[in-house]
């Protein structure tokens, strides 16, 4: 799989992990993106930026799980 298709994949998973909680993605370039996690009243909870290694399947519930716990804090 290409990084193309990684990234795509690891931002509709993200999109659909902080539910309620909105994930904006933004700074997409190259080969990275950011991922914010907003609450409902649009308070930014949890930023993260993700490079190559980092999105991968195998290694992105580690950053979800990860997110979790910070936003739970």
């Amino acid at each position: 799989m290409n990084t193309h298709h990684e990234i795509r994949d690891a931002i509709n998973i993200l999109s659909n992990a902080f539910s309620p909680l909105e994930c904006h993605i933004v700074a997409a370039r190259k080969s990275s993106f950011s991922f914010t996690v907003v609450n409902q009243s649009g308070i930014a909870k949890h930023t993260q930026r993700l490079y190559p290694g980092q999105y991968s399947r195998s290694n992105l519930q580690q950053v979800i799980d990860k997110a979790k716990q910070a936003i739970s804090s």
